[in-house]
Formats: structure tokens, C-alpha cells, sequence
């Protein structure tokens, strides 16, 4: 395996991780928020993952110039409206129906690729969007062939966080990935504590499994993941970024049968098998069917 090789190996091992973390990070979130409201939540979450990387790399923000800090403030603009969006709509919709439908932008991404550098996806990414609209219908639909609004704004969630993967795969390539982290989260956690103080109230008697709810967000699902997801990203393409941290569609509804017992109709399960298969056409373009 030549070295080339090998750091794609690793940078994709580091994204299954994060896939992992994140799935369960469905889990968490739709837990945490039963004690505190979406911006307050967030503040929290990225205030703790903000105060730990600056403290770890505090020596690092003294190189930072003025061009990383307007690429960071880019990305952190793209993330923190990313996690707006899938925060306030999983208030809404089940953990396994947000993973899912987060996961749709691994779709996305090559569209958006598409659109900013003329570069026309192949056969096997139309059909892969094809089958995710028909995977989101069964998913999304219910009995009264009506989208709700959670479902809405979480397609909303996926659409950002293809902006999101295209921004750091591009910036990541020219500036230092450790301050794009630094200033993304900071962008983040301003902006949200900035809405928590204008929407809304801190929450009293808050229980200590809240709390640790919270770290695990801020430091395990926040900090951590987004730092092996940017450095992983030098090493690998943003298409290939999202097609495997969309596997934590996957860890995400297993998590929410596991832990919250949620109870999946027969509809939603054949739109969780669609978009599966949308992901691995995607990705594979099922070259492990052809012979060599």
C-alpha cells in the first residue's frame, strides 16, 4: 500500500468513527432536548467544544491571518446553519427519520459540485437522487400524503451540510485545518448564544444526565468529530467524505430502536432501505458486482 494509499485508508477509518458518534449523536440530542431549547442547547455544544480546541491550540491562534479567519467564518456559517436546522426539525420527527434524512446529502454534494464547477455527475448519481426524492416520500409521508414540517427543515439540515463538506473540502486544501476548526466552531457557538439570548430563556432544574448529554455533544459529537472530519478531508475527496459520514443514517436509527425504542412503520422502513441503497449506488456504483 503506498503512502497515498495508506492516508486514505486511515482518513477513511477516522470517518466511519465519525459516522458512529455522529448516528448516536441523534440519539443524545433528541434526549438533551427535553431539558433545554434548541439555541441554548447549541450554545452550550459549541461553547464547550470552542473553550476546549482553543485552550489545546492556543499557540496555533496567534498565526491565524485574516484569510483563514474569513475561510472559517464561511464554513462556521454553513455548520452552525446545518445544525439549526436539524436541531429545531428532530424536535419534530423521530432520531431514525433526521438521520436518515440528513444523510440525503451525500446526494447533494455532487449537484452542488455540479453547479459551482462544471463538472456533470455521473448515471449513477442521478439515479441515486431519483431513488432518494422516493426514499424521503416513504419516509416522510404519512398516511395523509403530507410533508410536515420537521421533515422540511431537516431537507433544509442535508442541503447545508453538503454546503458545508464542499466549503471545507475546498478550504482545507489551503489553510492551516486546526485554526478553519478554531474559527468555525467559535462562528458557531457566537451566533448561537447571540439566538439564545434574543429567542429564548435559560431552562430551570436542569438534571446532571442533561448536563453530561450536553459535554458528550460538545466534545465527543462536536469537537472531536468535526477535527477528524476536516483533517480527514486533506486526504480525501468532499464526495467520498459524504458518502461515508452519511452511514450515521444508519448507526442513527439503529441507536433509536436501541435506546428509545422507536417503533418504525413498514412505509418508513422501505424508505430507510431506499436511501440505503441511493447512498451504496452513490458510492460503490456497484463495481464490487463487476468483474475485474
Amino acid at each position: 500500500m503506498n503512502i497515498e494509499k495508506k492516508h486514505r485508508f486511515k482518513a477513511d477509518l477516522s470517518l466511519f468513527m465519525v459516522a458512529i458518534v455522529w448516528g448516536s449523536g441523534f440519539v443524545v440530542t433528541k434526549n438533551a432536548l427535553d431539558a433545554f431549547s434548541p439555541y441554548v442547547l447549541l450554545s452550550y455544544r459549541f461553547s464547550i467544544a470552542t473553550i476546549v480546541v482553543s485552550a489545546i491550540f492556543h499557540k496555533k491562534l496567534l498565526t491565524l491571518d485574516r484569510e483563514t479567519a474569513k475561510a472559517g467564518i464561511i464554513a462556521g456559517l454553513f455548520l452552525f446553519t446545518a445544525f439549526v436546522a436539524q436541531t429545531v426539525g428532530i424536535q419534530y420527527i423521530s432520531a431514525g427519520s433526521s438521520a436518515f434524512l440528513t444523510a440525503t446529502y451525500v446526494v447533494i454534494v455532487p449537484f452542488l459540485y455540479w453547479i459551482i464547477n462544471k463538472s456533470r455527475p455521473d448515471k449513477y448519481i442521478f439515479v441515486s437522487a431519483i431513488m432518494t426524492l422516493f426514499g424521503i416520500a416513504f419516509i416522510t409521508i404519512g398516511n395523509g400524503f403530507a410533508i410536515q414540517p420537521g421533515d422540511l427543515i431537516t431537507i433544509l439540515c442535508a442541503f447545508l451540510f453538503a454546503c458545508h463538506i464542499i466549503s471545507v473540502g475546498h478550504y482545507v486544501k489551503k489553510y492551516d485545518p486546526t485554526l478553519l476548526i478554531i474559527v468555525q466552531l467559535a462562528t458557531a457557538m457566537v451566533l448561537s448564544i447571540i439566538l439564545a439570548f434574543t429567542f429564548e430563556t435559560h431552562p430551570e432544574n436542569i438534571p446532571t444526565g442533561s448536563y453530561l448529554m450536553v459535554i458528550y455533544l460538545g466534545l465527543f459529537s462536536t469537537l472531536a468529530c468535526f477535527f477528524v472530519q476536516t483533517i480527514a478531508q486533506k486526504y480525501t475527496s468532499a464526495s467520498h467524505t459524504a458518502i461515508i459520514l452519511s452511514l450515521e443514517a444508519v448507526f442513527g436509527a439503529i441507536f433509536g430502536v436501541l435506546i428509545l425504542a422507536e417503533i418504525f412503520t413498514g412505509r418508513m422502513i422501505i424508505g430507510f432501505i431506499i436511501v440505503f441503497f441511493a447512498i451504496l449506488t452513490a458510492e460503490t456504483k456497484w463495481s464490487f458486482l463487476k468483474k475485474s
